[in-house]
């Protein structure tokens, strides 16, 4: 990539510059190093790590991964070996790569999320994603992500401790995508993602029971892209954040699709499943159509459709 390409592909989330608006996905890409054979990571516009908690969680139980039309369900319940690990593994492996390094943080109360925060405060990484699409223990087990109060509340608590652009990730299972990224906004949301999976469920015929052990799962794949791009068009019309957009992106086309629609980056997430190096491919297709159209910046692009 030259730098007049590398120029024009160029994107900034909260202050933070991006060499191109193509990131990938948390719980889809670990934190890059199974993906590294694969990837030359130095060429992608970010990576977001898998959720990260206060402390390791075990996950749901198995089965909890099926194969659908059109995608997939996870019901992997946020596996992870816990901050201390993650900070003292992963973040000096993401240091060899000249990408910007977004942190997923996952939680079950506000005290959770915020302890990740804060020990993240002086750790080398760009931007924190928060996965509000966790139970909050404390109201039910009902997600954070799905009460605009809620989501206005855990945004204003993070913000107060972070020290890196707080990036709030809106679960798309609400009447109302415009008001739950109104709240983050209010809570001082640096930015939002979205969308996050769409619950669904598998039941086997033959067996007569749920697929997954968790009975739901998180929908994701192709199927949930044209849900994806109306939400993320109706977040845009709502606030004023930059937004980072996701759900079945495969190809440069997809991700074109959620740019025209208000995003400013774009997350690939199940493709890597299928098609290791679909994120560079996507780059690639980013160049292609620019060159297409002499189109001398990306930026132009974000939000066209109105």
């Amino acid at each position: 990539m030259n730098n007049e390409k590398k120029n024009r592909l160029a994107v900034r989330i909260a202050g933070v510059e991006l060499k191109n608006p193509v990131m990938t996905a948390s719980g889809t890409f670990g934190s890059g190093a199974e993906y590294s054979e694969f990837v030359d990571l130095n060429k992608l516009g970010g990576i977001t790590t898998k959720g990260v908690a206060n402390v390791p969680w075990q996950g749901n139980p198995v089965p909890r991964v099926a194969e659908v039309y059109g995608g997939m369900l996870n019901a992997i319940g946020l596996q992870n070996p816990g901050i201390d690990v993650f900070c003292k593994r992963d973040i000096p492996f993401l240091q060899q790569f000249d990408t910007v390094k977004m942190i997923n943080v996952c939680g079950h109360t506000t005290e959770e999320y915020v302890a990740v925060v804060e020990r993240l405060a002086e750790e080398p990484v760009d931007l924190l994603e928060i996965n509000i699409s966790c139970p909050n223990v404390k109201e039910g087990g009902i997600a954070f992500g799905t009460d605009p109060k809620a989501v206005e509340a855990i945004t204003r608590a993070v913000k107060e401790k972070a020290k890196q652009p707080v990036i709030m990730k809106l679960s798309p299972n609400v009447a109302d995508i415009g008001e739950m990224a109104r709240a983050a906004e209010a809570g001082g949301a640096d930015g939002i993602s979205l969308i996050n999976t769409l619950t669904g469920m598998k039941i086997d015929i033959n067996r007569r029971s749920f697929v997954l052990a968790n009975k739901t799962g998180g929908m994701s794949g192709p199927a949930v892209k044209p849900i994806a791009v109306r939400m993320v068009w109706q977040a845009a019309q709502a606030v004023k954040l930059p937004i980072i957009g996701m759900g079945g992106i495969a190809t440069a086309e997809d991700a074109l699709e959620f740019i025209l629609a208000g995003a400013t980056a774009v997350s690939v997430g199940t493709a890597n499943f299928i098609n290791p190096t679909a994120t560079l491919e996507i780059v690639r297709g980013l160049e292609e159509y620019l060159d297409k159209y002499s189109i001398s910046d990306i930026n132009e692009l974000i939000g066209a459709v109105r």
